[in-house]
């Protein structure tokens, strides 16, 4: 596989433990770019509103609008009751995000909208 995306589906209060990859991984020492989802704010009814608090959809459902576009993302997430306030509340950031041409762009991106926030 040349490209895709690895979701850790594990309670955020175990990620330290739970987390790490694997010793002696190849696989992760092989890839060229490393990137990490861009930040977002969670619409899940335990975290709603929290900055990077996401379940796993949510991070599937943001990743896939980055690479794919928002009309990707709303097939994905309108499987759940979450899935409307996750596109209403960073719809407009995860278009932003979309439009970067690379990691320096979406760190601006992040940047402006923290600083509106």
């Amino acid at each position: 596989m040349e490209k895709g995306v690895v979701a850790v589906d594990c309670s955020w209060n175990r990620l330290s433990s739970r987390g790490k990859y694997p010793a002696g991984g190849r696989w992760l020492a092989a890839l060229k770019e490393k990137r990490r989802l861009p930040l977002v704010l969670a619409a899940n009814p335990q975290h709603y509103g929290r900055l990077g608090e996401l379940n796993t959809a949510e991070a599937l459902g943001a990743s896939v609008y980055v690479l794919c576009g928002r009309d990707a993302a709303e097939v994905f997430l309108n499987r759940f009751s979450f899935g409307r306030s996750f596109m209403e509340l960073n719809g407009e950031l995860l278009e932003r995000y979309r439009g970067a041409l690379d990691a320096k762009g979406i760190e601006e991106a992040e940047r402006d909208w923290a600083g509106q926030a």
